[in-house]
């Protein structure tokens, strides 16, 4: 069977790699699982959070966006990450200007973060056509949340809107298929609302926060699906109740993209005890970052989404990101 692009299906992830995590040990708090962000190993006081994750979709800004998508699977636990290591794999006939922006923008996003970069390995590849760098990001903590916590009655919430990292990577094409210069300028920034290390620990700090999960590869659909397979519960969602920005409507519309699809770090979704919902929007408005009710978690098991025209679907696996489906008839890498 060939495999699309992306994620590994659930199903394979389980049968072939989910299970192969060689020796076993007692200190193994958080063992991998569909829909987690993270491993959670006991130390002697506290816990190490790791969290490790590559970017292979995009050349530009490369840098920032390998240390922010680390650090925002560590912020779903409720805690900063500390520490980060990387490997930069360069295609042939880099010249050492693109090292440089690379590994520079890397470095100032990890100050920005409070994170130290302690080393890892960078090399030149063959049979690259773009920069490949992979991070592991490490936090050490006293107590954490996962995306596996939800819980029956829990208010299902999220930051800011849909699609927010996608629509930075597909703002380049979208002006190449005639969305206006202003949509493309304002799409572009959109890179800089990619962190979700505030809206996690401003949440967390709550006290009333059960579950946390970020929304990458395969959008909210993806996001909230995974969070249901993590926690072993039923969710219902109202499609209409899912921020989507201007500029990500116009430019999902150009692209002919489903913007709940679309690879979306920046938003993160929260599971929230019921009657505690204006108190985690109190907690956030103070940082400048919007929350938004979406759905409840329910007993059972499945992910129900009620649509805008009345119709109700079931997700019974996470989609395929609308950016690989974009990529395969669009040149998304600048070189």
């Amino acid at each position: 069977m060939k495999l699309a692009l992306g994620k590994l299906p659930p199903e394979l992830l389980r049968k072939y790699v989910l299970t192969m995590t060689g020796a076993k040990s007692k200190e193994l708090v958080l063992s991998p699982r569909v829909g987690l962000d993270f491993g959670v190993v006991k130390l002697r006081s506290g816990f190490l959070i790791v969290s490790s994750d590559p970017v292979t979709g995009i050349a530009k800004n490369v840098g920032r966006h390998a240390v922010v998508v680390s650090a925002n699977d560590v912020a779903t636990s409720g805690n900063r990450a500390s520490f980060m290591q990387s490997v930069i794999l360069l295609p042939e006939r880099v010249d050492e200007r693109t090292v440089k922006e690379l590994t520079s923008k890397m470095a100032d996003a990890a100050k920005q973060l409070g994170i130290t970069i302690v080393g890892g390995h960078t090399e030149v590849t063959p049979g690259l056509d773009r920069p490949i760098v992979m991070t592991t990001a490490f936090a050490i903590a006293r107590s954490f949340v996962s995306a596996g916590g939800a819980k029956a009655g829990d208010t299902l919430m999220m930051t800011k809107s849909a699609g927010i990292e996608g629509t930075a990577i597909l703002a380049e094409e979208a002006a190449r298929r005639g969305a206006s210069p202003t949509t493309v300028r304002r799409a572009s920034r959109f890179f800089d609302r990619m962190s979700v290390v505030d809206d996690a620990e401003g949440a967390f700090d709550t006290g009333f926060i059960h579950a946390m999960h970020d929304c990458t590869e395969g959008g909210v659909l993806g996001a909230v699906y995974e969070m249901g397979v993590a926690s072993r519960i039923g969710i219902e969602v109202d499609e209409g109740k899912i921020p989507v920005a201007s500029e990500t409507r116009a430019v999902c519309a150009v692209l002919g993209v489903d913007p709940l699809k679309l690879i979306g770090s920046g938003a993160l979704l929260v599971a929230v005890e019921g009657g505690k919902e204006e108190v985690v929007k109190s907690a956030l408005y103070p940082l400048g970052i919007s929350v938004t009710s979406i759905g409840k978690f329910r007993a059972g098991e499945g992910t129900l989404i009620h649509e805008k025209g009345g119709r109700r679907t079931l997700i019974r696996d996470s989609p395929t990101d609308e950016l690989w489906r974009v990529e395969r008839t669009a040149h998304l890498v600048s070189t």
